[in-house]
């Protein structure tokens, strides 16, 4: 009898590989187009060795438009002023459920997937629209894996069966 050994989904299933970057010296205006052009929503910030130091969200800037001495201040601000730090970071290893809990805990949107021997690289990106495509299709698998029942409030006749049912 062979047994088939169901694994969770990981993180490296789903991430974004090889993540855009920016500096931490870089402008505002930098981020913010680069975000745009990409159509990204965070861009993992690194310093000039290339190791991370935080997260630049559309949130960061949104928040810098919506605040007037950020706002008036804008063309003298780099990334560094504005982004998360530290960066909320996971493995490629960690099941989709615990990045999940990590995202819902922390309230952010994505994490870095950091190298398993140095923490300070990134790897890539686990965003929530992700974890969104792993639950469409995590869901629909199981819907398809389950036999068609009448819903429970659903009527039936004495004899238990459904109206309108026919034995084939």
């Amino acid at each position: 009898m062979t047994t088939e050994r169901i694994t969770a989904p990981i993180v490296g299933d789903r991430m974004a590989l090889e993540p855009i970057v920016i500096r931490s010296d870089a402008s505002l205006t930098e981020a913010a187009s680069l975000m745009d052009h990409r159509h990204i929503h965070g861009l993992p910030v690194v310093d000039a060795s290339g190791s991370l130091v935080g997260v630049l969200s559309q949130t960061d800037l949104t928040r810098a438009r919506g605040t007037e001495y950020l706002w008036a201040n804008w063309p003298g601000l780099a990334v560094r002023h504005l982004m998360t730090s530290p960066a909320i970071t996971v493995h490629r290893s960690t099941p989709l459920a615990i990045a999940a809990r990590k995202m819902e805990r922390h309230r952010i949107h994505r994490l870095v997937v950091v190298d398993d021997l140095d923490e300070t690289i990134p790897i890539g990106v686990l965003s929530m629209t992700d974890l969104v495509h792993a639950i469409a299709e995590e869901t629909a698998t199981l819907a398809a894996d389950r036999p068609a029942t009448a819903p429970a409030d659903a009527p039936t006749t004495e004899s238990g069966t459904t109206p309108g049912a026919t034995d084939a």
